[in-house]
C-alpha cells in the first residue's frame, strides 16, 4: 500500500516530465534549489565552465527524456505548468519565482555584454580605419569644394589599395556601408562642383557594388556618370561587375540605352580581361554585345590558343547562324597568327571549299606543312576537288599511300599473320549449355564469312577466301556466295594498284551471285581512296543495267561505296535513270539510293532531292510497305547531312498527306535527324523524344519511332555532355516506351558510344541481350559488338562467348552474335568506327552515311540481315579507319619518337598552361589511340606541324633544342612510365 506522503503515479510523472524539462528550457542557478535535489550542480559553477558540462548531460539524458515523453506542444506545457504549480508546496512556489528573477537579471548582463564585445571586436588598426573613413564621408559633404575633393581623392586611394588583395569584402566596403544612402541622395542633390561630382561618382559606382539592390543596376549607372578613368584600377572584382550589368543592360528592351556610352566601356574592359588572363570573359562580353569580330584586335601569341578553343567549343551551343559567325572569328584568328592547320579544321568544320584551297595553296612554298595539310584532308574524304602539282601530295590526297602505313603499323604491332574465326570464337572457353544444339551450317559459315572480313581486313590475306577462294565460296548457297566473294574486297582493303585483279576475275564468273560478290568487292576494295584510273568505274559501270537484279544492286551499291564524298556529276547521270525506270524493282530503286546519297553526301544537291521525294509520290502504297522504302527516305537523308536548316525545304515536300502516315513520318524524321547529326541541338532531341514517348495503336506503323531513337543517338553523338545525359533518359525508356522503341534502342547504344567500350553502356546492353523480345536482344548483341569495335575490349569478348552458348540452338541470334564478335575484333584490334576525330570537333560525313546504312538495315533485322540483303553490312566499311599516331619525318620517312598518351583533359577557359592529359603513359610510335585518349610529344627534340597528334603527323626538328643531348637508348624508350 502506499503511503499517504507518497505522491500518486500521476503526480509523480508530472514531477518528473517538469524537472526535466526545466533543465533543457531554464536552468536554476539557486544553490538551495540544488541542494533540495531540483538543480544539477553545475548551474552553480561559473558561467565558463557550464557550457561543456551541460552538452555531456543533455548526451546522457537524450534516451531518457526521449522515453519520458516527446517535445510538447504549447498547449499541452502550459496545461502541465498549472498541474505542476499545483502539487507544489507555496515555499518551492517562491524558490522558483527567485530563480526566474535570478534567470532576468543573468540574460540582461549577457545582452549589455555581447555589445560591448561586438564594439571590442575590431582591432585598433581597424578602428582608426572606421573612424577615418567616417571623417572623410563627413569632409566629403562639406561646403568647401577643395575639402570635398581632398577628402573624396583619399576615400578613392583607400579604396583601391584595399581592392588589390581582396579575398572577400574590403574593409573600407563593410565600414561606408551605412554611408552608401547619404552619400547618394548628397550626390543626387548635385550640390558640389563638377569635378568632385565625378569623383563622388566613381566612388558611389565602386561602393554600389556591395551595397546596391539587385537588379539597380546601380554600379552601372554610377560609372557612367563619372570619370570614365580605366575601371581596371578598381580590381578584376568590379570589372566582373560591371560586365554583368552591362550585359543586362544591353538585353533590355525595355529601356532606353546609349549604345556608344556602353561601347566605351566594352572598350575598356575586353583589354583588361585579355591581358589578366580572362579571355572567356571578354568572349562572352562581345558575345553578348555583338562585337565579337573585335577580340581579333587583341589577340597575341600568348593567348590565341585560349580564345579559339573557347570559341570553337562555345560555337556548339550558339543557334544558327551564330554558330557559323564564332567559326568565322576564330578561322580568322589562326589566319592572322599563321596557325595553318588549326584554320584549315575550322574551314573543313564549315564546308568552306574557297578557304580550304587557299590555305592548301597558300602552303606551297613550305612543303612539309602541305602535305600534313593533305593529311588531313584525306581523313575527311568529302574534297575530292582539291587538287595539288606535287605529286606526293597528290597520293597523300588520294589515300594511295593508306594501305602502305596501315601495313607498317600492322608490322610494328606484330599482328600480320592471318586469323580464322575459330581464333575469334575460342569455343574451347564456352561452356556449353545444351549438348544437342541444331546449327545452321549455312548461317554459320555466312557468320564466318563476315568475321574473317572483320577481323582481317586491310591486311592483304587471310585462311578463307585469299588462298583458295572457290572452295570456301562455294560452301556457301546464294546470297552466301555473294558476301563471300565481296568479303575479299573488305581483306585487300585500299590496295586498289596491287588487287584489283584479284576480284576482277569473279566478274566473269558464270554464277550471278559470285559475279555480284566480285562487283561489290571491287567498290569495297576502292573505298575511301581516289585513282586516276578510275578502275571501280571502269568495271562497274558496265553492269549497272543488268537484267539479272542480284547484279544490278552489287554494281550499284559497289560504285556507291567506291565514290563516297565524291559528289561527281557523271555518277549522277549514270544512277538516276534507275530511279525513272519504272521496271526497277524496290530492292535496285533503294540500292540506288543508297548510293546516290553516299556519293553526295552532304552535298543538298536539289536534281536528287526532287527525284527521290517523287519516287515517294509516285510509288504504290503496296511498294512503300516494303523495306526497300525506307531505303528513298535514308537517301534524302543523307543528303542533307549535318545540314541543319537547309532541311525546311524537302521535308515540306515530304510531309504531305498524300502519302501513307507511316512513310511520310519515317521519311520526316530521317531528314530531320540527319540535318542535324552530330550537332548536339537540344531541340530537336525533345522533339524526337517526344516522338519516342507516344503511344500508338497496335494496328498503327510504329516504323518511325525506331528513327527517332536512333536519331536522338545521332544528334547527341558529338557532344560529350549531351552523349552522358542520354544514358539516363535511354533508361526512362526502356522503361515507359513501346516495343518499338525498345527494339531500336540498343542501335541507339551503339552509335552513342560506337567504339568506345564504356562500362555504363557495356552493363545496359548486356542485360538486354537476354531479352525476351528476340528483336531486342539481337539488336542488343549486335550493340555489343559495335561499342567494342576494334578495342579488342576483353569483357565484351567473355560477354559474346557466353552469348554464343546462351543462343546455341538459335541460328538467328548465333549468327549476330558472331556478327558482334568480328567487330570487336576488327582489323585485329587497330580499326575504329568513330567517324569523329580532331577531339571530337569534325565528323566524317562519309563514315556516318556507312554507318546510317547499317543502322536503318538493322531496324528491320529479320527481312534485312537474318534474310538475303545481309551484304548491306558491308557499308560499315565507310566508318573504318586505323586509330593510330604514326609520325614521319619531312620526307616522309617514319620517325619513331617518345609520346605520352592519357586521357584526354578538358582545359576550356583555363588560365596558363594546364595539362591536356591524365594518367599517361609513355610509349613510342606508331601507337594505338582508343577513344578519349590524347597524345602528346614527350621529347623537346622535334616539333608536329599539326599540334593535334592523331593519324598521320609530320615532324620537324626544333632548333632551339640542345643538340649535345645525348639519344634515349631502345631500352630506355621502350620503358613505360606511369604519372602520379
Amino acid at each position: 500500500r502506499r503511503r499517504r506522503d507518497q505522491p500518486t503515479e500521476q503526480q509523480s510523472l508530472v514531477q518528473h516530465r517538469s524537472r526535466y524539462r526545466s533543465v533543457l528550457r531554464r536552468p536554476r542557478t539557486n544553490e538551495r534549489a540544488h541542494r533540495q535535489g531540483r538543480t544539477p550542480l553545475f548551474f552553480c559553477q561559473p558561467k565558463s565552465r557550464r557550457r561543456p558540462a551541460l552538452t555531456q548531460i543533455r548526451n546522457s539524458m537524450g534516451d531518457k527524456i526521449a522515453r519520458v515523453d516527446p517535445i510538447p506542444s504549447e498547449d499541452q506545457e502550459k496545461n502541465e505548468d498549472e498541474e505542476r504549480e499545483a502539487l507544489q508546496p507555496d515555499s518551492m512556489k517562491r524558490e522558483n519565482a527567485m530563480a526566474v528573477q535570478d534567470d532576468d537579471d543573468d540574460s540582461s548582463k549577457k545582452s549589455s555584454k555581447k555589445g560591448k564585445e561586438a564594439e571590442d571586436e575590431l582591432s585598433e588598426e581597424d578602428r582608426e580605419l572606421k573612424e577615418k573613413l567616417e571623417l572623410l564621408v563627413t569632409r566629403s559633404q562639406d561646403s568647401d569644394a577643395g575639402v570635398q575633393k581632398l577628402a573624396l581623392e583619399s576615400l578613392r586611394t583607400e579604396i583601391r589599395s584595399s581592392t588589390s588583395s581582396m579575398t572577400s569584402v574590403p574593409k573600407p566596403l563593410k565600414f561606408l556601408q551605412p554611408f552608401y544612402a547619404p552619400l547618394k541622395e548628397f550626390f543626387l542633390a548635385a550640390s558640389s562642383c563638377e569635378e568632385n561630382q565625378l569623383l563622388l561618382a566613381d566612388i558611389l559606382s565602386v561602393m554600389a557594388m556591395t551595397m546596391a539592390s539587385e537588379g539597380s543596376r546601380d554600379l552601372l549607372r554610377f560609372q557612367l556618370l563619372g570619370s570614365r578613368e580605366d575601371v581596371g584600377l578598381w580590381g578584376h572584382e568590379f570589372v566582373r561587375n560591371l560586365t554583368k550589368e552591362i550585359q543586362e543592360e544591353w538585353n533590355d528592351e525595355e529601356k532606353e540605352k546609349n549604345l556608344d556610352d556602353l561601347k566605351a566601356l566594352v572598350h575598356q574592359i575586353v583589354p583588361y580581361n585579355m591581358s589578366h588572363h580572362a579571355e572567356h570573359e571578354a568572349v562572352d562580353l562581345l558575345t553578348e554585345v555583338d562585337m565579337l569580330d573585335e577580340i581579333i584586335q587583341h589577340v597575341t601569341k600568348h593567348n590565341y590558343g585560349r580564345v579559339c578553343n573557347y570559341l570553337v567549343r562555345c560555337a556548339s551551343y550558339f543557334a544558327e547562324p551564330d554558330d557559323t559567325e564564332v567559326l568565322k572569328v576564330a578561322l580568322n584568328i589562326y589566319k592572322t597568327m599563321e596557325q595553318i592547320p588549326e584554320a584549315l579544321y575550322l574551314a573543313i568544320r564549315l564546308r568552306d571549299t574557297d578557304t580550304i584551297q587557299e590555305l592548301f595553296d597558300g602552303a606551297a612554298e613550305d612543303p612539309a606543312l602541305q602535305r600534313q595539310l593533305a593529311f588531313m584532308l584525306s581523313r575527311h574524304l568529302t574534297f575530292a576537288e582539291i587538287e595539288a602539282d606535287d605529286e606526293v601530295v597528290m597520293d597523300i590526297l588520294t589515300n594511295s599511300n593508306l594501305t602502305e602505313y596501315y601495313l607498317s603499323l600492322a608490322r610494328d604491332l606484330d599482328v600480320t599473320e592471318a586469323k580464322t574465326p575459330d581464333d575469334i570464337y575460342k569455343m574451347h572457353l564456352v561452356e556449353s549449355r545444351n549438348t544437342t544444339q541444331t546449327v545452321d551450317s549455312a548461317m554459320q559459315n555466312l557468320a564466318s564469312t563476315f568475321v574473317n572480313a572483320f577481323v582481317n581486313v586491310g591486311f592483304g590475306h587471310d585462311t578463307l577466301v585469299s588462298e583458295d577462294g572457290h572452295k570456301w565460296i562455294y560452301r556457301n548457297k546464294e546470297h552466301g556466295m555473294l558476301s563471300a566473294t565481296a568479303s575479299l574486297g573488305m581483306v585487300l582493303l585500299w590496295d586498289a594498284e596491287n588487287a584489283v585483279n584479284k576480284i576482277e576475275k569473279y566478274t566473269r564468273a558464270s554464277d550471278n551471285f559470285i559475279k555480284a560478290g566480285g562487283l561489290l568487292g571491287i567498290g569495297l576494295l576502292n573505298s575511301q581512296i581516289r585513282n586516276e584510273c578510275d578502275p571501280a568505274l571502269a568495271v562497274l559501270s558496265d553492269f549497272v543495267d543488268d537484267p539479272t537484279n542480284v547484279v544490278r544492286a552489287s554494281a550499284i551499291l559497289g560504285l556507291g561505296m567506291a565514290y563516297a564524298g565524291t559528289a561527281r556529276e557523271d555518277l549522277q547521270e549514270m544512277l538516276l535513270p534507275t530511279l525513272e525506270d519504272d521496271k526497277s524493282t524496290m530492292d535496285i530503286v533503294g540500292a540506288a539510293c543508297v548510293a546516290l546519297g553516299l556519293i553526295f553526301v552532304g552535298t543538298t544537291n536539289g536534281d536528287l532531292t526532287e527525284a527521290f521525294a517523287t519516287l515517294l509520290m509516285t510509288k504504290s502504297e503496296e511498294d512503300l510497305k516494303s523495306t526497300h522504302s525506307r531505303y528513298i527516305c535514308l537517301g534524302l537523308g543523307l543528303l542533307y547531312l549535318n545540314r541543319r536548316e537547309l532541311v525546311e525545304v524537302p521535308l515540306m515536300s515530304v510531309d504531305s498527306e498524300l502519302l501513307p502516315e507511316g512513310i511520310r513520318k519515317y521519311a520526316a524524321l530521317t531528314l530531320q535527324t540527319c540535318a542535324y547529326a552530330g550537332t548536339g541541338d537540344v531541340l530537336m532531341v525533345q522533339r524526337l523524344i517526344a516522338a519516342c514517348g507516344e503511344h500508338l495503336d497496335e494496328d498503327a506503323d510504329t516504323s518511325h519511332q525506331a528513327v527517332a531513337v536512333l536519331g536522338i543517338a545521332l544528334v547527341a553523338m558529338g557532344e560529350e555532355l549531351g552523349s552522358s545525359m542520354l544514358l539516363r533518359m535511354f533508361d526512362h525508356l526502356l522503361q515507359y516506351a513501346d516495343l518499338p522503341v525498345r527494339q531500336a534502342l540498343p542501335l541507339a547504344l551503339g552509335l552513342l558510344s560506337i567504339s568506345d567500350p564504356q562500362l555504363g553502356v557495356m552493363d545496359t546492353l548486356s542485360k538486354l541481350s537476354h531479352d525476351q523480345d528476340n528483336q531486342v536482344a539481337q539488336s542488343a548483341v549486335l550493340a555489343l559488338g559495335l561499342i567494342g569495335a576494334g578495342t579488342n575490349n576483353s569483357r565484351i569478348a567473355g560477354l559474346l562467348r557466353q552469348l554464343s552458348s546462351y543462343y546455341g540452338n538459335n541460328a538467328g541470334t548465333l549468327f549476330v552474335v558472331r556478327l558482334a564478335q568480328g567487330l570487336l575484333h576488327a582489323g585485329k584490334g587497330t580499326m575504329s568506327l568513330n567517324p569523329f576525330y580532331n577531339d571530337r570537333l569534325l565528323m566524317n560525313p562519309v563514315g556516318v552515311g556507312g554507318l546510317l546504312v547499317v543502322l536503318h538495315s538493322c531496324l528491320d533485322m529479320e527481312n534485312i540481315i537474318l534474310g538475303s540483303h545481309h551484304y548491306m553490312l558491308y557499308h560499315i566499311v565507310l566508318a573504318m579507319f586505323p586509330r593510330m599516331l604514326m609520325t614521319f619525318d619531312e620526307e616522309l620517312n617514319p620517325l619513331v619518337v617518345d609520346v605520352r598518351v592519357g586521357q584526354a583533359v578538358d582545359t576550356v577557359g583555363q588560365a596558363g598552361k594546364p595539362k591536356t592529359i591524365t594518367g599517361f603513359q609513355t610509349h613510342t610510335t606508331p601507337v594505338l589511340l582508343l577513344a578519349g585518349e590524347r597524345a602528346e610529344l614527350a621529347t623537346d627534340k622535334y616539333i608536329a606541324v599539326n599540334k593535334n597528334l592523331e593519324g598521320f603527323i609530320i615532324l620537324r626538328k626544333n632548333p632551339e633544342a640542345e643538340e649535345d643531348e645525348e639519344d634515349e637508348t631502345p631500352a630506355a624508350a621502350a620503358t613505360t612510365t606511369t604519372s602520379s
